[in-house]
C-alpha cells in the first residue's frame, strides 16, 4: 500500500525552523497500530491522520510514543496543506477531533485556529520535578496533563538544560516553562519525555493554557508568544473566554510516499 505523506514546518514562514509535523491524508482509517508505527518511524513531535468525513474532516495525531487529544502545530500544518494544495478554493476548514471541533481559518497570510481554553490552577509540584529541570520556578500550577511552571525572566527559561531521564521519572505530566518576553508578551518551552518528546519546538496545545494565564496576568486579550527553542515559532494569540484563538504561518517542506 502507498500512502501520501508531506511535512510542513508549523508557527514559522521559512524551513529549518517552527515545528515541523508529517501529514498522511487517509480515504479510510488504518489499524491504531499502523498509524502508531508510522509516526514512530516518522519521528517527528507528531504526524497528523485525516480523513473526510460530511463537510469537514476527522483528524489525528500520534506523537513518535502515543496518540494526544490536542496539537497545535500538527494542526495548522493539516489545515495548511488543505488551505494551499489541497483544497486552495476554501476560506476555511473544519476538524473533528478528540478534543471537540477545531476550525482554522485564513486571515491574509497566517492561519488562525480556533482551539479551547484549559486554564491551569495552583498546585503542587512532583517530586523532582525541579531538580531534573535544574531551576525552580517562581509559580507552579497544573491543567490538562500539563503542568506549568513560571519562571521570574526569559533568561531563566532560556538557561533551562533538562535532565530528560530525571524528568520521565520525575512526572508523566508534559512540562511548560514560561516567562513573560523581552520581545514578546511572553516565552515559552515545552518538554514532555514520557510522550516521546524531549523538547517540542512549538507547541500549540500548550497555549490553550498559556494564553488565559497571561492575559489575566498582563490585563489584555492580544499576546504576541514566542517558544525559544533551538527552532523556535511566533504565535499571534488572543484570549476569548472559553476559547482561544493561536495564528500563525507554516512552510511547505516535504511531498512523498510511503509504502506499508
Amino acid at each position: 500500500m502507498q500512502l501520501p505523506l508531506y511535512q510542513i514546518d508549523a508557527f514559522t514562514d521559512s524551513v529549518f525552523s517552527g515545528n515541523p509535523a508529517a501529514i498522511c491524508p487517509l480515504d479510510a482509517w488504518l489499524d491504531d497500530t499502523v498509524m502508531q508505527a508510522i509516526a514512530a518511524e516518522n519521528n517527528l513531535s507528531e504526524t497528523a491522520f485525516f480523513v473526510k468525513e460530511g463537510e469537514g474532516y476527522r483528524l489525528r495525531w500520534f506523537t513518535p510514543a502515543c496518540e494526544v487529544d490536542l496539537c497545535g502545530h500538527a494542526t495548522l500544518a493539516t489545515a495548511s496543506l488543505l488551505l494551499t494544495r489541497l483544497t486552495p478554493e476554501a476560506e476555511a476548514v473544519t476538524f473533528e477531533t478528540q478534543s471537540g471541533r477545531l476550525t482554522v481559518r485564513r486571515d491574509g497570510d497566517l492561519l488562525v485556529m480556533d482551539f479551547p481554553s484549559r486554564p491551569a490552577t495552583p498546585a503542587e509540584p512532583d517530586d523532582g520535578l525541579f531538580e531534573a529541570l535544574g531551576a525552580a520556578p517562581r509559580e507552579v500550577l497544573s491543567t490538562s496533563g500539563n503542568a506549568l511552571l513560571v519562571y521570574a525572566d526569559e533568561d531563566d527559561v532560556l538557561r533551562l538544560r533538562p535532565d530528560m531521564s530525571g524528568l520521565k521519572k520525575a512526572t508523566s505530566q508534559g512540562v511548560i516553562a514560561t516567562a513573560s518576553g523581552t520581545e514578546c508578551d511572553f516565552v515559552s518551552r515545552y518538554f514532555a519525555p514520557s510522550h516521546g518528546i524531549d523538547e517540542d519546538p512549538v507547541t500549540g496545545s500548550a497555549h490553550c493554557t498559556l494564553v488565559p494565564y497571561w492575559a489575566a496576568r498582563l490585563g489584555k486579550t492580544d499576546l504576541v508568544a514566542r517558544q525559544v527553542s533551538a527552532r523556535g515559532g511566533t504565535l499571534y494569540c488572543r484570549a476569548e473566554g472559553n476559547r482561544v484563538r493561536i495564528a500563525g504561518r507554516a512552510a511547505f517542506y516535504l511531498k512523498g510516499e510511503i509504502t506499508i
